[in-house]
């Protein structure tokens, strides 16, 4: 059994499986920064998964809900409150949609934010190790929240320090706190979540204290997905009824020299250059 580094940090299986079976069954996971991103970006995941027996998703929330904002009859709870709360609703999540397990760090956000706090690194990285996913779905580094982008950094930082036979094949950063849709159509990765969207919804929906606390996350994210869809493409017809965007971020991880502000940036850029050219082409 993995002994955690942080008091209060946390492993829910919702079959009651034993520990190393539901790490060694893992094909896919999802490391967020927070309880309810795993099912707002890692959607993709959860219903690939969702009632197979050769598939499972294993999610990672980093931190431990501390600050999160709270209204209606949670307006008055403390943040040791919100703690377990949002634990409570990250396992209704993970039991409806059949996850092999979720692991809750229990990490402040400071410290995934603090850049020399390896702590969290060497933590992702066993885990990592253990469960060996050929997918692993995290933050996009465009992201606007700190914390998000923390999570991914640590994520690629872990990565990079396991051997490159254990690494996974793919990883994708997702979208939370932005969306992706001004990526190019060349280089974003569009997840097909038309699938069992009552999952998608019902694993979100849960998180109660976040959506009836005074964000609407279970809109907003529907909204998106159905948005991303319709939106794909300007000159044919829908060709699925929901989607997410993630920026490819298996690179980074098939090449530890390379630089992520160079590696994010770069899809920046060249969205620039897009926008320059189309204008430049009616002038």
């Amino acid at each position: 059994m993995l002994k955690f580094k942080k008091e209060g940090a946390e492993l829910y299986i919702p079959d009651n499986a034993d520990f190393e079976t539901a790490l060694k069954r893992t094909t896919v996971m999802s490391i967020a920064a927070h309880h309810d991103d795993i099912e707002i970006m890692s959607c993709h995941g959860i219903i690939e998964c969702f009632g197979r027996d050769d598939q499972w998703f294993f999610g990672v929330v980093a931190t431990d809900g501390a600050g999160s904002p709270r209204n209606g009859i949670y307006k008055n709870y403390s943040d040791e409150d919100m703690k377990k709360i949002r634990k409570k609703e990250q396992k209704k999540s993970a039991y409806i949609g059949e996850y092999s397990a979720v692991c809750m760090l229990n990490y402040k956000s400071s410290e995934i934010k603090d850049p020399n706090n390896q702590e969290p690194v060497m933590e992702l990285a066993e885990l990592i190790r253990l469960a060996k996913p050929r997918v692993i779905y995290t933050h996009n580094f465009a992201d606007k929240h700190d914390t998000h982008v923390g999570t991914a950094v640590k994520v690629i930082k872990a990565i990079r320090s396991l051997p490159c036979y254990i690494r996974p094949g793919k990883v994708y950063g997702c979208e939370v706190w932005r969306g992706l849709d001004w990526m190019l159509d060349s280089e974003k990765i569009v997840l097909d979540v038309s699938g069992h969207e009552n999952i998608g919804n019902a694993v979100l929906a849960v998180h109660d204290s976040q959506i009836c606390g005074g964000k609407r996350y279970d809109l907003a994210t529907q909204g998106r997905r159905l948005a991303n869809a319709t939106y794909a493409e300007s000159h044919n017809v829908d060709q699925i009824g929901a989607a997410t965007y993630a920026m490819d971020l298996t690179p980074l991880i098939e090449d530890d020299s390379l630089d992520i502000v160079e590696y994010v940036t770069g899809f920046i850029s060249r969205f620039y250059d897009d926008v320059k050219g189309r204008i430049n082409k009616m002038l």
